[in-house]
């Protein structure tokens, strides 16, 4: 059965699209809505992520196997918490727009390695099929 992922921006030019998860989007929402630092450091780095400019501190695949190449991580704030947002990313065959969906949040990143809980939860958000809310 597919997920359902809802519309939250989309780029200036049009060509992008970011989406969250419907099932996790309130626990995603509540954890950045918690502090206003961490609502802030979102807003920025999506518009960084929609306009092509974001660094890879910020931004970036979570490949470490076969059959996750499109899964990639927002990094919140690297040496703190270290939160992340995993998402998934692919070119819309209808509409030919590059859409990422935040899928998951981890509040906390222990290790500079990827542990078992990490590599767990790739696998996981990698399996994912999503109905686009409303369609881009």
């Amino acid at each position: 059965m597919k997920r359902k992922a809802e519309l939250i921006k989309i780029s200036q030019d049009g060509k992008k699209a970011f989406y969250l998860d419907a099932k996790n989007s309130g626990e995603i929402l509540a954890f950045l809505k918690s502090d206003p630092a961490n609502l802030k450091k979102f807003q920025t780095t999506l518009e960084l992520i929609l306009n092509h400019r974001a660094p890879r501190d910020l931004y970036d695949k979570e490949n470490f196997e076969k059959g996750c190449e499109q899964v990639t991580a927002i990094k919140l704030f690297k040496g703190k918490k270290n939160p992340r947002i995993y998402c998934q990313q692919f070119t819309d065959g209808d509409t030919e727009r590059f859409v990422i969906i935040g899928i998951e949040l981890l509040e906390k990143k222990k290790s500079q390695k990827l542990t078992a809980t990490e590599k767990s939860i790739i696998r996981r958000v990698s399996k994912y099929e999503f109905d686009l809310n409303p369609k881009p």
